[in-house]
């Protein structure tokens, strides 16, 4: 009876070691956490993210340990100082904000394109402006100075041999954001705007304005320019940069997918504005935003150096000409990687 009992202590006692050393190595399995914080502009031409959101792209590549909190953003400036500072991970931007950001901090890239294009300068319909030579002496509303509206007017004013000033002897440039430019449109405190769409399509629709340029004649490179790129934190990338690729494919996808089902798209895009702004959009509406913009996540470095030149010979960024050097800002090797893989 001893002898038995010395026998099934050491099975009971080796249970327990198995036992505990297979709890040991689901441990970290399981408690492991990572909280991503993604950034977004409340635009449909966000609409990459937006869908990504939706269809939970990022979740399932992430994992479902991962814990994903986004914040909307008004304008690209709050959205640059917040990626700089940490206080968000990765998300969709503007170029112009993150290159000016850039300069000051180098802790930012940009490791997708999203989608390039989507803005239309309209002009009001009774302004008496039939082509670019007329705005002479009128107020054009752009959303942000040294946003990628703004730079493009200034290129294409600069195409036309125009200038840009605060009297009536060239074109005064004036900041409005979209809402309100829509109201101003109305009330002829603008004559005109290159707006980002769908504004452009309200304008149109409501009767109070015509499209001087369509989107697809806006420079630089008629309008195949990054209106919306997807960036990350130096931070993120060394300590994530796995979740950073996931977030590539995410990225991809969803571009994939409202490609191949728009009117399905339309309504993920719509949802994705309600939790962000409270109020859904106009499937319509939202057509028209898709149809004015070429989704791709294809961006080069010549990309971001035309949109550095312009913004540099605008004034906004505040450094020696020798010094606007983006090579280290763009990083193309998750996406490279991303792209093998298919």
């Amino acid at each position: 009876m001893k002898k038995l009992g010395w026998v099934m202590g050491l099975v009971l006692t080796g249970s327990l070691l198995l036992s505990a050393c297979g709890q040991s190595k689901e441990a970290p399995s399981s408690a492991a956490s990572t909280t991503v914080k993604i950034g977004i502009l409340k635009n449909v031409t966000h609409a990459p993210g937006f869908v990504a959101l939706q269809n939970n792209y990022f979740q399932q590549g992430f994992g479902q340990n991962a814990k994903i909190e986004v914040t909307a953003f008004d304008n690209g400036a709050d959205f640059a100082t917040a990626i700089a500072t940490d206080q968000i991970d990765l998300g969709y931007v503007g170029p112009g904000p993150v290159i000016n950001q850039y300069l000051k901090s180098k802790n930012i890239k940009v490791i997708s394109g999203a989608n390039n294009g989507g803005a239309v300068l309209v002009a009001r319909k009774d302004a008496g402006i039939q082509s670019v030579k007329d705005l002479v002496g009128k107020t054009v509303a752009v959303a942000a100075k040294g946003g990628t509206p703004d730079l493009s007017l200034r290129l294409l004013l600069k195409q036309e041999g125009l200038k840009v000033s605060t009297d009536t002897s060239g074109v005064q440039i004036v900041t409005r954001a979209p809402a309100d430019t829509l109201v101003a449109i109305r009330q002829k405190e603008v004559d005109a705007t290159l707006i980002a769409e769908p504004w452009g399509t309200q304008i149109i629709q409501e009767g109070s304005g015509t499209i001087l340029v369509d989107w697809n004649k806006i420079p630089p490179k008629d309008g195949n320019y990054p209106l919306t790129i997807l960036v990350a934190s130096d931070k993120f990338l060394k300590e994530h940069r796995d979740l950073a690729k996931k977030a590539v494919k995410a990225n991809k996808q969803a571009i994939e997918f409202i490609q191949q089902n728009p009117s399905k798209a339309y309504g993920l895009i719509s949802e994705e504005l309600k939790q962000l702004t409270g109020k859904g959009m106009d499937p319509a509406l939202i057509k028209a935003a898709i149809d004015h913009l070429k989704l791709t996540e294809d961006i080069t470095l010549d990309d971001i150096n035309e949109q550095a030149k312009a913004s540099f010979e605008a004034g906004y960024l505040k450094v020696k000409a020798e010094e606007l050097d983006f090579t280290k800002f763009l990083d193309l090797t998750l996406l490279n990687e991303v792209k093998k893989e298919k």
